[in-house]
């Protein structure tokens, strides 16, 4: 099964037949195996999983190429994953601790980009260690201030790769152009120096009958 990441609302089987998964009330659970066209695309999935089941997704750690830099592995899970570390100095307390989300939850997916040019779900953990809240409203409402900043990024981060695909392209546009006119002028210069070529031995030519 693969997720369309440009229709984001069909889920196409190994037979062809597509299912509606955000439309419907139907949650599919992810799976190990279950292959996605991007990396988004298995956060969108995720993240509509999370919301119905009655968690908040966190985008967490990821394994990146020694090469180029390229993501090739993320993990996703639950906003309660972890515990929260307090603080202290010398004499207790350095401020007021806030109330904590963490409560040390497990639940996660763990995808992997594959040769296939997908991305694989190769670990699932489904059950969490805490109620789930049954309204995707109350589950936003629990999101700590840190979930809420990295939601915020990575749509920032999303507009901001679409803008630099946009500026490749022109630039790409501008390069070739520039290449173009480079190539012909290339061609004047050449013919330029030809003209003088043919000068300079007609008149040694010249010089050599006088």
């Amino acid at each position: 099964m693969a997720v369309d990441s440009d229709e984001g609302a069909r889920v196409e089987s190994s037979t062809g037949a597509e299912l509606v998964v955000y439309e419907s009330d139907t949650i599919i659970e992810p799976y190990e195996g279950m292959g996605f066209d991007s990396e988004d695309a298995a956060k969108i999935f995720y993240d509509d999983y999370a919301r119905r089941l009655g968690f908040v997704m966190r985008v967490m750690s990821c394994r990146r190429s020694e090469r180029d830099g390229k993501i090739l592995a993320r993990r996703l899970g639950c906003n309660k994953e972890g515990h929260c570390v307090s603080i202290r100095g010398k004499f207790g307390p350095v401020r007021k601790p806030r109330p904590s989300t963490r409560e040390g939850c497990k639940a996660m997916i763990h995808v992997k980009y594959d040769k296939s040019g997908k991305w694989v779900i190769t670990k699932f953990v489904k059950d969490h260690n805490h109620p789930l809240v049954v309204s995707p409203r109350e589950a936003r409402q629990t999101m700590d201030e840190k979930d809420k900043k990295i939601q915020e990024l990575t749509a920032e981060l999303r507009n901001k790769k679409r803008l630099c695909a946009t500026y490749q392209e022109q630039l790409n546009a501008f390069l070739k152009m520039v290449e173009e006119h480079s190539e012909q002028l290339s061609k004047k210069v050449q013919n330029v120096v030809d003209n003088l070529k043919e000068f300079e031995s007609l008149e040694q030519e010249l010089l050599h009958h006088r």
